[in-house]
């Protein structure tokens, strides 16, 4: 009946738009299945591109739905051209060696690239790339604003846009991306380091989908939806929980300029790394300071700063600083002391309207629901995932 699918050649994809013609015939997936003498188990994995239908199947399928097998299922080039914005800062070279990898996103109808290596010295080597950075004549050609790239893909469209585009600085959001895989064939995650306010700032350019904050309001010590109500229209988002986790200080092992508090940092002999600007991490180490009658200036390497919590623990792990403000979970990943100064909540920001027309969100906050997703984030230390998956009251 159906044949399980086989590696994609490298050179073209079957794109599937059965769903599609289903939907507009106004038939379930029960009903197409019993007129077309199949299960609706088939029809679930056909149209999830777990399975292949064989021709006569797909036949049968084009006859109830009075099409054509072309129109329902055709192959696509794997080396299409598509126009996207390019984002992310600097813009990559175009001029001779290999052509840069991009992970390429659609957001409300916009196609967006990114450099792959814009996810980390890591992980720059573990995300395949959905494409291609074409030469810089070919990019340029036909418009003026050089922001605009012509990428070839190298992954079918169909599934490229079936991705979710989330920013922010909990690494654990690439886990969340690999459960969300196996629960969905079609879907995955592509995470975006970067701090609350950056990220909260991408997701209002409409350049991703989710926008992951901790910012923790000073006068109440609530986290993130005070900040939220006074920068976003409330009817318009929906604010979930992705854990709450433990936020303070990364030292070194044995803490050996012992290290205990904020007030510590001051010391001549002390040497920090910071975080960017906007970032939920230097915000609550200004707090702490002022808090404590300092401020930044009098911090040696205040100035100097890391691009996530994960580098932070690595500077730190090399001897470049003494101390950084971070979360328990990095610290732990490179073996290093912790002091703990707050437990906060890492929420997840996403407009409503993409809800609706990005059906794969759903998904992702099951998955992140879930008992395996919450287990294994909770295995990992410094989360707490009582709230996990909770709507906030924006």
């Amino acid at each position: 009946m159906v044949q399980r699918k086989s590696s994609p050649n490298l050179s073209s994809f079957c794109l599937n738009r059965l769903k599609e013609v289903r939907t507009a015939r106004g038939l379930s997936q029960g009903e197409l299945a019993a007129r077309a003498d199949v299960t609706r188990q088939a029809i679930s994995s056909i149209e999830a591109n777990r399975y292949l239908p064989t021709t006569v199947v797909a036949l049968q399928l084009a006859q109830v739905l009075n099409t054509s097998v072309e129109d329902l299922f055709s192959l696509q080039s794997a080396g299409e051209v598509i126009e996207a914005r390019l984002i992310d800062g600097v813009r990559p070279a175009l001029s001779a060696g290999p052509l840069p990898r991009v992970k390429v996103v659609k957001v409300n109808g916009q196609y967006f690239a990114r450099p792959v290596t814009g996810l980390g010295e890591v992980l720059s080597y573990t995300v395949a790339a959905d494409g291609f950075l074409e030469s810089r004549e070919a990019s340029r050609r036909g418009r003026s604003d050089a922001s605009f790239v012509q990428v070839r893909l190298s992954r079918d469209r169909n599934s490229i846009e079936q991705e979710i585009a989330v920013a922010g600085c909990d690494p654990a959001i690439f886990l969340a991306g690999e459960h969300l895989r196996r629960r969905k064939d079609q879907t995955s995650v592509v995470g975006w380091t970067m701090g609350s306010t950056a990220a909260l700032q991408a997701l209002q350019r409409g350049e991703v989908h989710v926008a992951g904050i901790h910012l923790t309001d000073d006068s109440t010590g609530e986290s993130n939806l005070p900040f939220l109500r006074r920068y976003l229209k409330a009817s318009a988002y929906e604010v979930i929980t992705f854990a709450t986790w433990e936020e303070g200080l990364v030292v070194r092992p044995g803490n050996p300029k012992q290290i205990r508090s904020v007030a510590d940092l001051v010391r001549e002999d002390v040497t920090v790394i910071n975080r960017e600007e906007g970032a939920g991490a230097r915000l609550l180490l200004d707090q702490r300071l002022g808090a404590a009658g300092f401020a930044g200036s009098q911090v040696k390497g205040y100035a100097r700063t890391a691009t996530s919590h994960l580098h932070v623990a690595r500077l730190v792990s090399e001897g470049q600083a003494d101390a950084g403000m971070g979360i328990r979970s990095a610290a732990q990943s490179y073996d290093l002391e912790f002091i703990p100064l707050q437990s906060a909540r890492y929420d997840l920001v996403v407009p409503k309207v993409y809800l609706s027309s990005h059906p794969s969100l759903h998904h992702l906050f099951d998955t992140l629901a879930s008992r395996p997703f919450r287990s294994e984030i909770a295995a990992i230390g410094g989360y707490d995932t009582t709230d996990t998956g909770k709507l906030q009251a924006l």
